[in-house]
Order: C-alpha cells, then sequence, then structure tokens
C-alpha cells in the first residue's frame, strides 16, 4: 500500500523495512523519496571553445610578442570536436534513461562573453543549462590551473555524479585537463571511451586501445575522457535549437567557486610560455641522377648521411 500511495503522490521511492497498518518501522535505514521531476542524477561535461580548425591556414595569425593566438575577425569560436562528443555521450545517456529522465546535463567552460554562441550550441543540442568562467582573472591559465578551476566549479555545483570530457583540446592538444581534474576531485578516471553506460551508481566504459577495445567499470561519481571513435554527434533540432535561447547560462566569478585572483589565470600559472610562434618550413627539393639504382642510392645515403638523417 505504501509504494501505491507514494505513486499517487507523484513520487517515486527507495524504501525497505517491515511495517504494520498504522505504523511505519524501519531499521538501519534511510527512506528517501522524490518528486518526479526532481533531478537524481547529474552530468557535467566541461567543453572549451576554440578557434574553428577548419578555417584555412593562410588566415591562422600568432601574436608572438604576446604569445597569444589572433582570433579571425567575424568568425566565433566553435566546440572542440571531441567536447561535442562528451556532450553526445551525455544525451545518449539521458536517451537511454527514457521520456521521462531526470538526469540533468550541465555544461561548464571558461571563456569569454563572446564563446557564448558556442555554448548555446552544446545547449542546442540537449544540455539543460552552463556555467561560464567568463572574467578576464580566469585568462592565460595552463592545464593544471584549467584543471582546479573546473574542478571548483564542480565542487560549487554540487552532488555531480559524473564528470565527461573530451580527451583532448583540438587546438593544444595536450590531454592533461580531464585527468587534472579527476585527481583533484580525488574521484576514478577513465580515458578514451567510445561507449560510456551507468547502472545503479556504476559506470560501464569501453575505451579504445592501440589494438582493440577493454571494457572497464568504476563506481560513481567517476569522470571520463570521450575519444572521437563515440561517433557521429546528433544534429540540434529546431525545437531544441529555439529553447537553448531560454536556458540559463550561470557566469560566476572567481569568488562563486571558493578561489581568489591569485589562484586562477595567468596569476596561478606553473609554468613559463617561452615562445609561440608558427614554423618556418624551408622545403627544398633535390632530384637525384645516376647510372644505376645502386649508384642513385649511393647517392641518396651520402645526402641523407650529410643532413644527419642516418
Amino acid at each position: 500500500w505504501l509504494g501505491e500511495l507514494t505513486k499517487k503522490a507523484g513520487f517515486s521511492q527507495l524504501w525497505t523495512g517491515t511495517f504494520s497498518a498504522s505504523t511505519l518501522t524501519v531499521s538501519c535505514l534511510k527512506i528517501s523519496l522524490w518528486r518526479k521531476g526532481d533531478i537524481f542524477m547529474k552530468i557535467v561535461v566541461c567543453v572549451k571553445p576554440i578557434q574553428n580548425p577548419e578555417i584555412p591556414a593562410a588566415q591562422f595569425r600568432i601574436d608572438e610578442e604576446a604569445k597569444v593566438l589572433i582570433p579571425v575577425s567575424g568568425l566565433s569560436p566553435v566546440l572542440s570536436p571531441f567536447d561535442e562528443q562528451a556532450v553526445e555521450a551525455a544525451l545518449r545517456i539521458r536517451d537511454k534513461d527514457g521520456e521521462n529522465s531526470n538526469i540533468e546535463i550541465t555544461v561548464v567552460t571558461i571563456a569569454s562573453k563572446g564563446a557564448r554562441a558556442a555554448i548555446k550550441g552544446a545547449l542546442a543540442l540537449g544540455a539543460d543549462n552552463a556555467v561560464l568562467l567568463s572574467e578576464t582573472t580566469f585568462d592565460g591559465s595552463g592545464g593544471y590551473v584549467t584543471a582546479r578551476n573546473l574542478a571548483e566549479t564542480i565542487r560549487a555545483i554540487g552532488d555531480v555524479d559524473l564528470i565527461l570530457t573530451g580527451r583532448q583540446a583540438a587546438d593544444g592538444d595536450a590531454g592533461v585537463v580531464g585527468l587534472g581534474i579527476a585527481e583533484i576531485l580525488d574521484i576514478p578516471a577513465i580515458t578514451f571511451a567510445c561507449d560510456v553506460q551507468t547502472n545503479d551508481g556504476v559506470i560501464t566504459v569501453k575505451r579504445v586501445l592501440q589494438d582493440g577495445i577493454e571494457t572497464v567499470e568504476a563506481d560513481l561519481p567517476a569522470l571520463v575522457t570521450i575519444s572521437n571513435e563515440l561517433g557521429k554527434v546528433r544534429h540540434a533540432s529546431m525545437r531544441e535549437t529555439m529553447r537553448a535561447a531560454k536556458k540559463p547560462v550561470k557566469e560566476w566569478m572567481p569568488q562563486d567557486i571558493g578561489l581568489d585572483e591569485n589562484q586562477v589565470g595567468a596569476n596561478a600559472m606553473r609554468y613559463e610560455l617561452e615562445r609561440l610562434f608558427i614554423p618556418v618550413n624551408d622545403i627544398e627539393c633535390e632530384f637525384i641522377d645516376g647510372d644505376t639504382p645502386a649508384e642513385i642510392a649511393a647517392t641518396l645515403a651520402k645526402h641523407m648521411r650529410h643532413a644527419n638523417l642516418i
């Protein structure tokens, strides 16, 4: 009768114990009830807006003095492709949970306010809300600082069950931030995932190896980095694109995540960038002649030895 009562009241239930017709007696257990529509699983997807990697090489510019990339005028940032697949992985988990899923997907990023279009793109795919760390004091951070800032943001969100990131950013290709977040939060990390499933507080991940696929399980909360082998990312529907305009995007300052200005951005960098530049490729082509293949091979070997290639 208790199950029927809670269903009629609009609640779901987790309970066990013994009871009589007039009283409910539970020994050493906590009864947890939640109304339909309440969130019982939180997924955070960390994303990075980057300059579109498809731009022509002739438009790529570096300010060597400031050691920064010069944005292409009139071209908005886009989500790093691996991070798009992390969003897709979160959406697939929610899709499997059914139409009335109580899974909340939050997108978190460190970017300027100009990256809102990219964030809205993630919301249009189906994420529920976003947190944007756009204060200029967040600028210029390295891998460790970025990981710490994101980890503290996740702590501030609270009760996060699963964190998804791309395997690496498509601009720097370092691939260290995701594992850094897991280390700071002291939770399991699984890398290079091509499939992610959750069930009863356990995450099951198929991860890509050089010579095959392995399956790994871990207790939640956990962090998973998503690889391109996950597959194609869905297109945003017209309905979700229109809804994205109304989905909340919170802008947080350092104090909102429990840090001060000396713990974020360039002020907290643990290394110094010596130089950022576009390498010059001087290509020389020389045809090697000879009367016989053996003579051509000998001449080629001499040239390679002279160039310290062999």
